[in-house]
């Protein structure tokens, strides 16, 4: 078999309908949603089948969903072949959905989990003006030092560093377009304003950390046989103290996307699978290492392909 890492991907990818396939005729994972609703008094079932859009794209609902969908399409793999990968790794939110797939968290804590962390990571930054843009056509370097050199105006931080040519700012408003102005002229050759529930990755989410802390003091975290490779250093962990206090890190640093897939890349890893909605990790990998081999599971029909991928390809 192939050396596997398995990657999950974070806010953003999200989808009315996601996981609807997954769902149906599954008593189980029914019960799975019905039991976190009637627990949070929500309706994310609902919310993630039959919309609205807008609803989805709450940070609260957004988190649990994409986690559902990605810890779902990786047993239904897990269930259909055997395999083990060598390591896991998700984007931001991510982590948690790779902390299922990986034995440390079960799927009803990890959904809790981040229902919470969205909760919390919107309501720490208070009533300060707040943005994120991504910026295209830019070398990470040149971005963190936009940011400092926009620093005069607010707080802006170089958040998600997701490929070579796109990274993503985060902090106030008035720091956000600062850089903004500032990536423009220095040539990007894109910058998106994005719509968040907060300045995710910043230091004016730094309460989000403290009470995701003691959230997670409630939770069972088991030692993984499985490393992960985690968003804060892109070094693999296994350790469920250290785990957790990089996961409290993660809610104000950088998340390290490009250096993740560079680290396993190193380790000889020749097949990515990313489990959950809409294939933005494949994406991403295309501009990192465009030989790195990426299969994606949305849908159960892609269970079935990558299944019959693993079996013409163990060697």
């Amino acid at each position: 078999m192939k050396k596997i890492a398995c990657i999950f991907p974070g806010q953003g990818a999200q989808y009315v309908g996601m996981a609807a396939d997954y769902i149906a005729g599954n008593a189980r994972l029914k019960a799975v949603m019905e039991a976190f609703d009637q627990a949070h008094g929500t309706s994310l079932q609902s919310i993630m089948l039959q919309g609205p859009e807008e609803a989805l794209k709450e940070t609260r609902f957004t988190q649990p969903a994409i986690l559902f969908h990605s810890a779902v399409a990786y047993a239904a793999l897990q269930d259909a072949i055997d395999f083990e990968p060598a390591f896991v790794a998700g984007h931001s939110l991510g982590e948690f959905s790779a902390l299922v797939a990986n034995g440390t968290l079960t799927l009803p804590d990890a959904m809790h989990l981040v229902h919470k962390r969205g909760e919390f990571m919107m309501n720490a930054n208070g009533d300060t003006p707040f943005g994120m843009a991504a910026i295209v056509g830019l070398t990470p370097q040149a971005v963190k030092e936009i940011c400092v050199q926009a620093q005069d105006a607010g707080i802006v931080i170089a958040a998600n560093f997701n490929t070579p040519v796109q990274t993503v700012i985060s902090g106030s408003l008035a720091g956000v377009t600062k850089a903004s102005e500032l990536a423009k002229a220095a040539g990007a050759k894109r910058v998106i304003p994005l719509t968040v529930g907060g300045p995710f990755h910043s230091p004016l989410v730094q309460k989000a950390g403290t009470w995701l802390r003691e959230e997670m003091e409630n939770i069972n975290f088991a030692t993984p046989t499985i490393p992960v490779v985690q968003n804060v250093h892109a070094k693999p962990e296994t350790d469920p103290k250290t785990i957790k206090e990089n996961l409290v890190k993660q809610v104000t640093s950088s998340v390290l996307w490009v250096d993740t897939m560079e680290f396993m890349l190193a380790q000889g890893i020749e097949l990515f699978i990313e489990f959950g909605p809409n294939r933005v990790l494949a994406g991403m990998m295309k501009k990192i290492d465009r030989k790195a081999k990426v299969l994606s599971i949305d849908t159960p029909a892609d269970v079935v392909a990558v299944k019959e991928y693993l079996e013409q390809n163990n060697g």
